[in-house]
Order: C-alpha cells, then structure tokens, then sequence
C-alpha cells in the first residue's frame, strides 16, 4: 500500500528516538521504577498495577514485570509508564518539572510557537524485525497477556497500545488506541467506539466487502501512545503529530502483509485483517470511567498472520480501572494542553489555565480558569471547552473558575462551586452530546449524553464588591515560606 504519509528523506541526525526500554531505564535513574519478579498474568499483575496507580498520583512509578508466571525471563510487561510529571517531561523533551500545571502550560506554548509536524522516516531495518512469526506459528499466547480485571471477558494484549489502519480512499495512516482481546493463539478482538477514525475506516473496507488489514502496536513510547489516545484532526497522521513533540521524524518499517507502517523500534506488532464475514463476543472489560464496560457485543475477529516482536520483549500495558488510573496522569496533561490549545486558537482570551481531573476520567470533568474580561465571558469559556474536538466526546462537567483558582487542585474548585456559583442560575445544560457506550449512564444508543457547564466565577455585575478571600497574600507567603523553608520542610517531610 502506498503511505503518503512517509517521507523519503533521512534524518541528519544519526540519533534515534527514545523507546519504551528508553523510558524504563529514565525511570530507573530517577528512582521511580519499581521492579516485581515473580507475579502470576491471571489477575495478580493487573492488582499490583492498581495499587502502584493509587499509591501516589501523580507521582506514582513504572512498574516492570519479569519471570511471570509460567513464561520464560525477558518476556515483560510494563504498567504505568509516563505517570508521573516527570516522566512526562522527558518523553516529550518538556523541561523537569513536577508541577502537572507547568508541563501543560509547556504543551500549550510548544503548540503556539513553533510545533510543526514531521512525516515519519521509511526504513528497511530496526528491532522490530528481530523475530518474525508467520502463519501457523502464531502464537499470541507466547507472550505473557494479563487478566487484567476479575470480571474480564479474556486477556488483553493490547490496552496500551496503538491500532494501525489506513483509509482505502485517501492513503492517509491513522493511529487509535482501541482494546484488544487475545480469543485465542491467532484470532483477537477490537473494540472500537462508534465515531472513532479506525472504525470509520473498517466500515469502508467493510462496505466493499473486504476484509480490513490492520496492525496492533502492543509494545510503543509514551508520545506515540498519547498521540493515538487523544483528538488528533482528521487527516492527520499521529506518527507526524507525535514526531513533531519529538523533534524528528519516527522511523517505520512497511509490514509483509499488507506494506502499513511499523515503528521501527516497537516491541511487538501483529498484522492482520479485521474479518468482514466473521464476530465474537467481546467484552465485558473494565474502562476508562472505572466501570466494566458489561455490554458484550459481536465484534468482528482479527485474524493474526503475523507477529513480529524484539528480542525480550516488553508489553506495555494500561489498566482502566476506578481512577486514577496507571495511566491516567499523563493522558490528563495531554488533554488539557489540547484543549487549552483549541480554545485560545477559537478565539477565547484570558485563559489561566485547564485541568482534566482523573477523577473524572480525564474526559468527564474538566476545569478552565480564566481572567474574567467581559460579561458573558465565563459562559464563553465553558461552551467552548465542552464544544471543542478535544473536550466534547465523553464529557459531562465543565467548571469555570476565576483566575486565583488553581484548576488542579480539587479543594479550590468545589471550594469555587460551593461560594461562587448559584445553581439555578450558573449551572447551563447541553443535550445529545457525542459519548460513548462505555459511558456507565447510558443504556442503549443513541450514544448521547447531557453535558452540565458550571460558571463558578464570581458574578461579572457585583465581581469587584464580591467578599475577599481570607488568605495569605501570596507575596507574603512566599516570603514567610522562604525564611521557615528548613522548618517547613522537616515538618512535612518535604526534604
């Protein structure tokens, strides 16, 4: 297939992109890998993932998994990648930082100044291609696919992991990041959303009555992940989006099968087709919102002719569950740098900042600040939030804030909610907005549902006669902090 999204030319550089092992040997250095010998696939794992992910958000460690049960060492798995700010900071080449609002305020000025997208790279040569199974010597359960959840349908291989397709009508490559079920040693499934670019590109070839081939990344760096994972424009390849944050291009190699794009230095990619003519039940498999995601619908199979993997691979693996997540913080930056991005671009001034909680799922509540500049601003503020491509699917709440208070922190927003907003009056409603069925307040389709935007500003006729805040002024904090800094700081334990 022809891939008018890869260029022919070289890098200058004889430097290659950061991977997942890149990641894990970061996380390594800076204290914030924890490593786990031993630990059974069939549920044992995808708990250890869950009680790292609560252990510290925000800050929580990668964990790596080695000599799992029943396999052999060197077949890995990893969980929680980039969540942490740091982490994060060094996936996308942002400057160290453990303040999530500065590394969105780092996307969000990248993306004015000078982000450009840069095409990915063909090549003929790269890890991925250092063992290849074909045919009847696939076997997908020859690497070690968690139960990742109790109440499951199977094992997923892929959750953190990218599906590759490429539209039949116009060439252009796009990378979503769709669940995978392992059915059996040649045959998986995927669920993909209604609405969804992959699915709108399977229906095509599915229309013409083909079968549909595809690529299942179930082993790739962060940036490429959440290039996947997030609202890129239609028509744009996140290998070009993802290169862009990383300031040169992503090398692939073309697959036997079907010539589609695969990272050169992905751990693990299957090839296949989605079969037009052939369903099994898929599901339930516990989501994003923290919910099992109980529908179990027929979804077509894919059937797998080929596996490629690294020497001692590593699955990386996401494991959606009450949040936060292991993977949630990240896709929370990400979010809200988009967002912040697509709002000032439509026009909206005065923006202080934007926060997608995890505990609203990254998509379900999400919090902008702004300098109040004019009436009507506020409500301005949450309608484009709610409205804008990257903030619209899946949502529910949107808060707007006065500009002293901090969109991350939780206390200062129901704080804001609680003394500044009259619900009869401050709290919009917007109907049949695109969701999901993964979303555990709806039933059946339409997959609709009702947004509520919450101006919790100080009202704009009598804001300047508004009740002060008691609080330390923050010059005056910040001094009294730095004179008891030593004292602060053995009392909190910050040292």
């Amino acid at each position: 297939m022809l891939n008018p999204d890869v260029t022919n030319a070289r890098p200058d550089s004889n430097e290659r992109l950061p991977d997942v092992r890149d990641i894990v040997d970061h996380a390594d250095r800076i204290g914030q890998l924890a490593r786990i010998d031993g630990a059974d696939w069939n549920l044992e794992i995808g708990v250890l993932a869950e009680i790292f992910a609560h252990s510290n958000p925000g800050r929580s460690p990668a964990v790596l998994f080695d000599r799992i049960k029943g396999y052999p060492p060197g077949m890995r798995i990893v969980s929680g990648l980039h969540n942490s700010c740091r982490r994060v900071a060094f996936s996308f080449g942002f400057p160290d930082s453990d303040d999530p609002t500065t590394l969105v305020k780092s996307y969000r000025d990248r993306m004015k100044s000078d982000f450009k997208l840069i095409p990915p790279v063909a090549v003929t040569s790269g890890p991925i291609l250092e063992n290849i199974d074909r045919d009847d010597a696939v076997d997908l359960f020859k690497f070690p696919v968690p139960m990742i959840h109790e109440k499951d349908g199977g094992r997923y291989i892929g959750t953190y992991c990218v599906i590759i397709m490429q539209d039949p009508d116009t060439g252009w490559v796009n990378l979503g990041t769709y669940r995978t079920v392992a059915h059996d040693k040649q045959n998986a499934g995927v669920w993909i959303s209604p609405g969804k670019h992959g699915r709108l590109i399977r229906e095509k070839y599915f229309k013409q009555g083909k079968p549909c081939p595809v690529l299942i990344c179930c082993g790739l760096d962060p940036v490429l992940f959440l290039a996947g994972s997030h609202e890129i424009k239609h028509g744009t390849s996140e290998y070009a989006y993802a290169g862009g944050h990383r300031g040169r291009p992503y090398e692939t190699i073309a697959s036997e099968l079907y010539g589609l794009p695969m990272p050169a230095n992905a751990e693990i990619v299957l090839e296949g087709e989605f079969r037009h003519d052939e369903t099994r039940a898929e599901g339930p498999f516990g989501e994003f919102t923290g919910y099992y995601a109980s529908h179990v619908r027929d979804e077509p199979v894919v059937r797998v002719r080929r596996v490629y993997h690294r020497n001692d691979p590593i699955l990386t693996m996401a494991s959606p569950m009450r949040p936060p997540t292991d993977v949630s913080f990240a896709k929370c930056i990400v979010q809200s740098g988009m967002i912040w991005d697509e709002i000032e671009s439509a026009g909206l001034s005065g923006v202080n900042g934007v926060w997608c909680h995890e505990a609203g799922a990254i998509r379900m509540f999400i919090v902008v600040s702004i300098e109040q500049m004019h009436p009507g601003h506020a409500q301005q503020a949450g309608m484009l939030v709610a409205a804008c491509h990257s903030g619209n699917y899946a949502g529910r709440w949107v808060v707007v804030v006065d500009s002293d208070i901090d969109p991350t922190n939780l206390d200062d927003v129901i704080w804001a909610m609680s003394t500044r907003c009259d619900p009869v009056v401050d709290i919009e409603t917007i109907k049949r907005a695109w969701s999901t069925p993964l979303d555990p307040m709806l039933r059946e389709p339409p997959w609709e549902s009702t947004r509520a935007i919450v101006n919790a500003c100080r009202p704009w006729a009598w804001r300047n006669e508004f009740p002060e805040v008691a609080s330390a002024s923050p010059e005056r904090r910040k001094a009294v902090e730095e004179k008891w800094a030593d004292e602060i700081a053995r009392a909190t334990g910050r040292r």
